[in-house]
């Protein structure tokens, strides 16, 4: 791997300094630490933002376990700022949300059974109501990679579904219409209704996703980690990205073992090792992003203290404690050495007390 000075910087500050952006996603492989890494760009944004929103649509939620305070379907408040909000929903509607809940009859089970046109009606509405509102810049902290890709496909399948409809209704809305009056069913069947806040959605969806395909107003930072898999999601993520012609520049690689640091474990020497071989290859693929890299650490980062203290990783590179091969890095390695030379003396005469005895 060529000097790091080849590379754009390894921060995210260039999307904290484009102004003009107002959609913010962040996504990724499961369990890569996509809720603490979208939090902490939350909170770096309110620091030049007038007002920024984070929304989870993962159906796991975590944004109220990283904050440590209950979030709902409805923007609240994060304790200790006065422009950043929260809210969490649920991407599948539930039931009395259904697009048949005040529409019965045929056609509204038939758009109900259109795959995927529940999710796309759900997301549609949650942006409707985030449009409504006034933010400067809004943040997704998404499900999982397969769960994202389907939300992106959401308009096309909205598109499809609201076609499929007017099709069928051009087919069989005569006959349907015979039969009701036939059995003497009520004429109404709500299709227009249905049709009609169909058509309002797609509207909605339609004008958000031109939005989305703007590389001014919206874009998408990949969180991964140093392994194989992540490495595959990742490259599949950035694909489908681009064939849905959303901006993407920015990967946050989490939990590195930095190879600068006094290791002397060699569980962690070994993933040191095999997470250099894959740093190598996301600098080789994405030469041209900016690649930021977070460091492993033994505790969970929650709660607003712990998020605000790691956020400092974003915003400028890691810089390991102590150096490998420097007089402090050595002091501190002679150090540990003593203290376990000195743990494995007791033990030792720990079990030479035990064989005395029996």
């Amino acid at each position: 791997m060529g000097s790091s000075d080849e590379f754009p910087e390894g921060t995210v500050q260039n999307v904290l300094e484009q102004d003009s952006l107002k959609w913010v996603f962040v996504g990724g492989k499961g369990g890569v630490g996509k809720t603490t890494c979208s939090s902490i760009m939350s909170i770096l944004l309110a620091k030049v933002r007038p007002s920024v929103l984070i929304i989870s649509t993962d159906p796991a939620h975590n944004l109220s376990d990283a904050f440590q305070q209950r979030f709902t379907k409805t923007p609240t408040l994060v304790t200790g700022f006065s422009n950043l909000y929260a809210m969490e929903v649920d991407p599948n509607l539930e039931s009395e949300d259904s697009i048949g809940s005040d529409t019965d009859g045929f056609m509204s089970d038939l758009a109900n059974s259109i795959p995927g046109i529940d999710e796309a009606m759900s997301f549609a509405e949650m942006l409707k109501l985030v449009q409504t509102m006034d933010y400067s810049v809004i943040v997704f902290d998404t499900a999982p990679t397969g769960h994202t890709l389907r939300l992106l496909q959401f308009p096309a399948t909205l598109e499809k579904g609201l076609s499929k409809m007017m099709s069928l209704r051009n087919k069989f809305g005569g006959l349907l219409n015979q039969m009701t009056r036939l059995f003497g069913i009520a004429d109404d069947f709500g299709e227009d209704d249905l049709l009609g806040r169909l058509e309002g959605m797609r509207d909605v969806i339609e004008q958000v996703n031109r939005q989305f395909k703007d590389p001014d107003l919206t874009t998408f930072i990949c969180v991964c980690i140093p392994e194989f898999l992540s490495l595959y999601e990742t490259e599949r993520l950035v694909q489908e990205l681009t064939r849905f012609e959303i901006d993407t520049h920015n990967i946050i690689i989490n939990q590195v073992i930095f190879d600068e640091e006094a290791i002397e474990s060699k569980l962690l020497k070994s993933r040191m090792q095999m997470q250099r071989k894959y740093l190598d290859q996301f600098y080789v693929l994405y030469d041209d992003f900016n690649i930021t890299k977070l460091p492993l650490l033994p505790e969970e980062v929650c709660g607003i203290d712990a998020l605000q203290a790691f956020s400092h990783h974003f915003a400028s590179q890691y810089q390991p404690s102590l150096v490998r091969g420097t007089l402090e890095e050595v002091e501190q390695r002679v150090s540990t050495l003593r203290e376990q030379l000195k743990d494995a003396e007791s033990e030792l005469e720990r079990v030479k007390k035990g064989k005395q005895k029996v």
